[in-house]
């Protein structure tokens, strides 16, 4: 079996430890080689930032494709993070189509909301268009809030019930999406995880809660989740492991007050590096 290559998309957040800059070394240390195609370039995230710069970058999109599809580059995955425009969610279901190999997976973490609400910049419509993009994913990666804001249903502020969680992953399923891994999930005061449905079925992988709210964390889960796959973990697998890596990652930043934008995910990577290879 060849090496595997991946081509995510999302923006590049100069300053903040999200989207690009995550995603390119967490896959990449998997050991997977990494295509980037950025969709916007930001001079910080959008969280707790204010006055950033931000350049669509649509136009770019469209021919990077096109040089590509002349060159005959294809990809065994392609992953999406944000996305700077309704545009360009036509656009990655061109990409997708055109430069994917036979069998190769779509993966989506529709990175547009949290906490019952949307980044500044984003509407419903959005959220809509979102929700054709996961429906023809095959692994499909939102948290709660963006998996009510897809599907219409009210996001209940407190503790949510195992019957809210089926219902939500009900709803994302129907949409179209073969594979559904929500993030945020609590059954209980200390633990957090993921719900993983897939062929019908919940299972779930369960980590100790921290007592922090972190920038950037989602997009660190979805990259170490598309390394461990591609790796050829298993769906829960990968979905324990990322959750693992994404743990530790806040735990190398807890005690250090300044350092609120993001998450110190490179020291945690070695772990990552170590646990992907089996070592």
């Amino acid at each position: 079996m060849g090496d595997k290559r991946v081509l995510t998309i999302q923006d590049i957040s100069c300053v903040g430890q999200c989207s690009l800059t995550v995603a390119l070394p967490i896959i990449s240390a998997c050991g997977i080689e990494t295509a980037i195609l950025p969709s916007a370039v930001l001079s910080t995230h959008t969280g707790g930032f204010s006055g950033n710069t931000f350049r669509d970058l649509s136009g770019d999109m469209l021919a990077i494709g096109n040089h590509w599809k002349k060159e005959g580059i294809y990809f065994d995955a392609v992953y999406t993070g944000y996305l700077g425009s309704i545009d360009q969610i036509d656009f990655v279901q061109t990409i997708m189509d055109e430069t994917l190999v036979p069998g190769g997976l779509r993966i989506v973490d529709p990175a547009m909301a949290d906490h019952g609400r949307l980044y500044r910049g984003f509407t419903g419509e959005f959220a809509v268009r979102m929700g054709e993009l996961c429906g023809i994913a095959d692994i499909a990666l939102p948290n709660i809030t963006e998996a009510c804001l897809m599907t219409g249903t009210p996001y209940e502020e407190g503790p949510k019930d195992e019957a809210y969680i089926e219902s939500l992953l009900d709803k994302v399923s129907a949409l179209g999406a073969k594979c559904v891994v929500m993030k945020g999930v609590s059954y209980e005061p200390d633990k957090l995880g993921v719900a993983v449905r897939q062929n019908g079925t919940t299972r779930y992988y369960f980590h100790e809660r921290l007592e922090r709210n972190s920038h950037g964390t989602g997009d660190i889960y979805a990259s170490a989740f598309v390394g461990s796959l591609m790796q050829g973990f298993r769906v829960l697998e990968a979905a324990g492991i990322a959750a693992d890596f994404t743990v530790e990652s806040m735990k190398k930043t807890l005690g250090d007050a300044g350092h609120w934008y993001g998450v110190k995910f490179e020291k945690a990577l070695p772990g990552l590096v170590r646990r992907v290879n089996r070592d």
